[in-house]
């Protein structure tokens, strides 16, 4: 009946995936295993921190690598070059190459895009960490080592995932946009795929993004991320910084206007309290209040992972929707003020602190810049300094929200059920996925975040890991995605 069903698939003109397809593919990555780990540990090896300008040339060997193995894969390869960065004044360095790549190009098929690095952050033995940051180490179940969670376990899982449907039968096109640049800002990413948007990106369906974790040991599938406005608030006083044994008590000191100023920005309930800056909010539905009842989260788990004794809000699904739905406000450090070790009575003159909102879709950048500049000055006003103060928004990050009504998702739900044999819990980041807007907003495309990365895989701090089930498993998930595309395809 099975070698039936997979004649009959065959001479169909609709894609149909049959139980002897699946087992194929599973029964291949089960097989595979050991070569998969094996390569990531030769990827681990690479120490391609794209923050340090000396490790530049391991960042161009990775995407190298990254290159020939998809090149192995039966892919084409383009390697597209940015530009440079100027590191320092008078210094810049040649940015590495950005890999735009595709395997098939069948137009009858659906095109599936695929986003992720293989740049990690700084690690050093020293800073904490259990073993070698670049060896790829396995230990109870889990593979530790710089970048097997951020991002290049993630990669190889989907790239192992693609070769594993090659074998059967690839039913979709894929293609591939793979940077170096990430962790330091994604440089000149951004206009690449303005560039390239009636070329590369012309035949592209659906975008979807590899770089994300779940929020439990439940897969997850992210639908939406907030957005970043982050402030500079300045307040300058003095001509040069002051003793305070012979000024203290006769002048206005920056550093008080700034500590007032900071004090009018949020509650202690972190009620932000900047006029307006909620009524673009959308309206919570009864239908969004089920999905957060039914999200695996844990906050026993969550205070001890933060130390944290008590939280603003009380339920699971109130520290979620204040986490990912509702904005917030964070102050992050003052500069200018005397931080150093030992007693110095210095009384500053001029002080900068820094704090951002995380906005949500329908909150407009430029209009939280108007409502936070105009309360800061008015509460200054008020304060009658002779003091000077400027507000100025360096960063204006747009928030990000998908249908997830859309075939791409509803595929992915599909996807995590055969594998997992569990229904995806449906989550949003409360931090901020630029690159997500970017191409929604530049390609007009449906994007997805489907990873596979765990809710303690540490991916920017000591001992990274990925678990060895999520690897392997995550493999299964990213071939058993892209079939349930080509079964949605009309």
């Amino acid at each position: 009946m099975l070698f039936m069903l997979a004649i009959i698939s065959l001479l169909s003109d609709q894609v149909f995936l049959t139980p002897v397809q699946n087992n194929a593919l599973f029964q291949y990555i089960n097989d595979h295993q050991s070569e998969y780990i094996q390569r990531l540990k030769n990827w681990v090896a690479i120490e391609s921190d794209s923050s340090d300008p000396s490790k530049r040339d391991q960042v161009q060997l990775m995407m190298e690598m990254t290159k020939d193995y998809i090149l192995k894969m039966g892919g084409h390869v383009e390697m597209a070059e940015i530009g440079e960065q100027e590191y320092s004044p008078g210094i810049k360095l040649p940015l590495p190459p950005v890999i735009l790549a595709q395997i098939g190009n069948d137009t009858n098929k659906p095109t599936v895009c695929f986003y992720g690095h293989m740049d990690v952050q700084p690690a050093k033995k020293e800073d904490g960490w259990k073993t070698e940051p670049y060896t790829l180490v396995e230990e109870n179940g889990n593979l530790f080592g710089r970048g097997t969670s951020d991002d290049k376990g993630q990669i190889l899982a989907l790239l192992h995932g693609v070769e594993s449907l090659k074998k059967i039968g690839l039913p979709v096109n894929v293609k591939f946009v793979i940077e170096g640049m990430e962790e330091v800002g994604s440089q000149g990413l951004e206009k690449l795929v303005e560039d390239k948007k009636n070329t590369f990106f012309s035949d592209v369906d659906y975008i979807v993004v590899t770089d994300t974790p779940w929020l439990s040991k439940k897969p997850g599938i992210t639908y939406g991320a907030r957005g970043n406005c982050y402030f500079y608030l300045e307040v300058e006083g003095a001509r040069r910084d002051l003793h305070s044994g012979g000024f203290g008590g006769t002048v206005y000191e920056a550093m008080s206007d700034l500590i007032y100023l900071l004090g009018q920005l949020a509650d202690v309930k972190g009620k932000i309290l900047i006029p307006g800056i909620y009524d673009d909010v959308l309206p919570l539905t009864e239908q969004e209040k089920e999905l957060y009842k039914n999200l695996e989260f844990n906050l026993d788990d969550l205070k001890a992972d933060t130390g944290a004794k008590q939280f603003l809000h009380d339920t699971k699904e109130e520290i979620l929707m204040y986490r990912w739905r509702y904005p917030s406000l964070s102050i992050h450090g003052i500069e200018g003020a005397f931080s150093g070790s030992g007693t110095k009575t210095v009384i500053p003159a001029k002080v900068i602190a820094k704090f951002s909102i995380r906005q949500v879709p329908n909150m407009n950048p430029s209009v939280v810049e108007k409502q936070v500049t105009d309360y800061l000055e008015s509460k200054f006003s008020e304060r009658k300094s002779p003091n000077k103060i400027k507000v100025t928004m360096v960063i204006g990050a747009q928030p990000w929200l998908a249908n997830m009504n859309d075939p791409l998702y509803v595929a992915a739900q599909k996807a995590v059920k055969k594998v997992f044999n569990t229904d995806a819990d449906m989550i949003r980041a409360g931090g901020t996925i630029p690159i997500a807007k970017s191409f929604e907003e530049i390609l007009g495309k449906t994007v997805m975040l489907l990873g596979i990365g765990g809710p303690e895989d540490a991916p920017h701090g000591q001992n990274e890991k990925i678990s060895k089930h999520n690897y392997i498993e995550g493999t299964k998930l990213y071939g058993s995605f892209l079939q349930e595309i080509a079964n949605a395809w009309p």
